[in-house]
């Protein structure tokens, strides 16, 4: 009988907090299931191997036969960036159900975060875990997944529970029968459970489970060689890729078996035995056939005897067990080494995955903005608007506004990704493939014209470069993100990101930490609950705080070793980036300059609020200037002084702030009510275009002085990036929030997919 499953093993390396609101006991629960199935599609543990014993766990692992989930151990967590090291592998067996040949349907991996608020170890600790998931993460495994993968899966859950799960996937489809594994492993660890890496028993039961299942033999045969092939692509690839070959000379060892291939395929096929022995046994039976002949040997197996069939199933079924069995051997031995270089292949594939949501496109840095006359009008637009040569746009720009033109570009992509089929054989993460259609767009502009950066590998996008703890250069950037716990290259480069509000940009520096662990970070409390009064004295309190933060971290470092470079990078979220440009510009800060490095802004108001065009926000703005005579808030609609050109935010423009960072990235969105859209892009307003009053001027002065410091020489390799968030509309509904713009300026806080979006896509700017 032709039969076949898919075993998926899931490798749990480490549990890392990086910011979890409670303590307590945490627990990781796995389970599997065929995509739209229903319990008989359960995937059934079939082997557990412990790797490595850890001090931070308690009790034991469990299987719940329920719902066939495998638990860990519980473990306590005590403080952020703590790790408890899992290193635990769990592999299941997903059997055939309701179709016939081969899979047709995805798998879908859960993750569950387990909780328990007991700070000590008793008998109801267990029964608090089971009390229900704190938090939830799926992935979908493609069906072509299932003939074979070795993927990264980071697990992160949500916003609520920020950790980073690594975890490691390998699938193989495999020949189902007397070589199969138990149908399921003892519930409880404590017996006598083998985990010592070898088989831990096999089962009849599997066979009877199947076989009443009718299968196309043509089908599973070609699956168990496509099966076999990956397993051997793969094989090579992670070989080269950590330096040691794996193993796999005695798959000829059973040379009737391979005489036995060879002499169907001649007997059927009428192949010459020069090409039987190059796609069945050339050299030691290992060498896939090419694509042609992989595709014509799949037609031919239609004209074999359903006798001939069986004896070519077993032959290829017992090679794919061999070869899964050496892979789970062999990472037992190597798992860490497996883990850093799937993490490296995972991070370089993200901008590439993530493409459907990204959009790219150039622009030109503009010459001075003037305004506009009879001799500098066509057509209505200013003639010194900068050319735009924008990827698959169907939308005049010269018509709409460009609010509106950026919200139907939009629009008009969302459809598009709503029209696709996405067929990959890459691990699909649900948070963000659960409904493609719904998750945040991003318009990534690259300005021209500024100095630019070369291509290469060292010099594009560098690394953000610190303090080298050991007084050395570092090496050259591998361009694949960090190294994992336990890798044996050694991080020399440190980082020193500042940025606002405690909890404002959480999320921003958790994906932050996750590129590069080795940052230091001042989440700024100076101007806690002090936001209402005078921009200067915010500014200069920030500037005391982020001095004194240099100051110790440098003291720190030098007692160890020799600083090499300093480099501060800021990040800040609406007003809070008109504060860190006047920290900036205060006279403190003036010897520390020279170390400014990336500036991230997030929906930051840079040209005030002139010319916004939300009139209820305008409105609210109105009230508070007349009600409360709130200060900060009569400095950023320039109105604290009657002479515009004596105003704070025009002062602040005309000084130098924007100059001494030599990457500079804004982040704004359309749907964004309480910041003016051109404001936070540090770009024309064409209401002010036409204004030949002396508000009009003063705004081209202030936007002319931006784009001056941003064009200047003083940095000869600037990157400057325009990155526009196009959220999910139809999340928010018809509500205040929503109608006021609201909405969108906190979807900026409390959502990390567009954060993710742009710092996976260009990780050298924030490693």
């Amino acid at each position: 009988m032709f039969s076949t499953l898919q075993e998926i093993a899931v490798y749990i390396h480490r549990f890392h907090n990086l910011d979890l609101f409670q303590q307590g006991w945490y627990q990781i629960k796995v389970s599997m299931r065929r995509e739209d199935s229903g319990y008989s599609s359960l995937g059934i543990p079939a082997r557990v191997v412990q790797y490595e014993g850890s001090d931070d766990v308690y009790g034991v692992w469990r299987i719940d036969d329920r719902d066939n989930s495998f638990s860990t151990q519980p473990f306590r967590i005590k403080y952020a960036r703590q790790d408890v090291h899992l290193s635990i592998l769990i592999s299941f067996c997903l059997f055939p159900d309701k179709y016939e040949g081969p899979p047709t349907s995805a798998g879908i991996l859960k993750f569950e975060l387990m909780y328990a608020p007991i700070m000590e170890i008793g008998p109801e600790l267990q029964a608090a875990l089971d009390a229900g998931p704190a938090a939830v993460h799926e992935f979908r495994i493609p069906p072509k997944a299932l003939l074979g993968l070795h993927s990264y899966c980071p697990v992160h859950f949500d916003m609520l529970h920020a950790v980073l799960v690594d975890v490691s996937i390998h699938v193989s489809h495999l020949a189902a029968g007397s070589e199969t594994p138990a149908l399921k492993v003892p519930s409880d660890s404590s017996n006598n459970v083998d985990v010592s890496g070898e088989s831990i028993g096999w089962s009849n039961k599997v066979s009877n489970k199947v076989a009443s299942v009718d299968m196309n033999s043509s089908m599973h045969v070609k699956a168990l060689l496509d099966s076999r092939n990956t397993l051997l692509e793969d094989f090579k690839e992670i070989g080269e890729a950590i330096n040691q070959a794996i193993d796999v000379t005695e798959l000829s060892f059973r040379m009737d078996g391979v005489e036995l291939f060879n002499s169907i395929l001649k007997k059927n096929l009428g192949t010459a035995d020069g090409e039987v022995s190059r796609q069945g046994k050339p050299q030691n039976g290992l060498e896939k056939a090419d694509g042609s002949r992989n595709s014509q040997f799949g037609a031919l197996l239609s004209t074999l005897s359903d006798d001939d069939r069986l004896k070519i199933f077993k032959f290829l079924g017992h090679q794919v067990f061999y070869l899964w069995n050496t892979f789970l051997n062999f990472h037992r031995a190597n798992n860490r080494k497996i883990l850093n270089h799937l993490h490296d292949r995972w991070a370089k594939d993200r901008r590439a995955e993530w493409s459907i949501w990204n959009v790219y496109s150039k622009v030109e840095m503009p010459h001075h903005y003037l305004n506009s006359g009879s001799d500098e009008t066509s057509n209505g637009v200013h003639r010194r608007v900068s050319s735009l040569w924008k990827l698959n746009d169907d939308v005049n720009t010269h018509v709409l506004r460009p609010v509106q033109n950026a919200a139907m570009r939009a629009e008009l992509h969302r459809r598009s990704i709503a029209q696709m089929k996405i067929n990959t054989r890459s691990l699909q993460d649900m948070h963000i493939f659960g409904d493609p259609s719904r998750v945040p767009i991003v318009f990534v502009e690259r300005v021209m014209n500024a100095p630019r950066r070369t291509f290469s590998d060292n010099s594009y996008l560098r690394n953000l470069d610190l303090i080298d703890m050991l007084g050395s250069q570092p090496g050259p950037s591998s361009g694949a993100g960090q190294e994992l716990p336990g890798s044996s290259r050694l991080q020399k480069v440190r980082d020193l990101k500042i940025v606002g509000h405690h909890l404002d940009l959480r999320l921003v520096r958790n994906q932050w930490l996750l590129i590069d662990p080795k940052i230091d970070f001042l989440m700024s409390e100076a101007n806690q609950e002090k936001t209402s009064g005078d921009i200067r004295e915010m500014g200069h309190r920030l500037a005391q705080e982020v001095i004194s933060f240099i100051k110790k971290k440098i003291d720190k470092v030098s007692r160890s070793g020799t600083i090499r470079d300093i480099k501060v990078s800021f990040v800040g979220h609406s007003i809070g980036n008109v504060i860190l440009r006047t920290a900036i510009a205060d006279d403190a800060m003036e010897p520390y300059r020279k170390y400014l490095y990336t500036y991230v802004s997030v929906s930051g108001p840079h040209l005030g609020y002139l010319y916004s065009s939300n009139s209820l926000f305008n409105s609210g703005l109105w009230l508070l200037k007349k009600l409360k005579n709130t200060q900060c808030i009569h400095q950023l609609t320039l109105t604290d002084d009657p002479d515009l050109e004596k105003t704070f935010f025009y002062k602040l423009c005309k000084k130098k702030t924007l100059e001494y960072f030599k990457h500079i990235i804004l982040l704004s969105s359309p749907q964004d009510g309480y910041v003016p859209y051109h404001s936070a892009r540090i770009e024309l307003c064409q209401t002010a275009s036409f204004d030949h009053s002396k508000k009009g001027k003063v705004f081209l002065e202030m936007l002319n002085s931006c784009l001056d410091q941003i064009r200047a020489p003083s940095c000869g390799k600037r990157v400057f990036m325009r990155c526009d968030v196009n959220f999910d509309p139809s999340v928010y509904g018809k509500n205040f929030n929503s109608i006021i713009g609201r909405a969108a300026h906190i979807d900026f806080l409390e959502s990390d997919i567009f954060a993710k979006f742009v710092m996976w896509s260009f990780p050298e700017l924030f490693r």
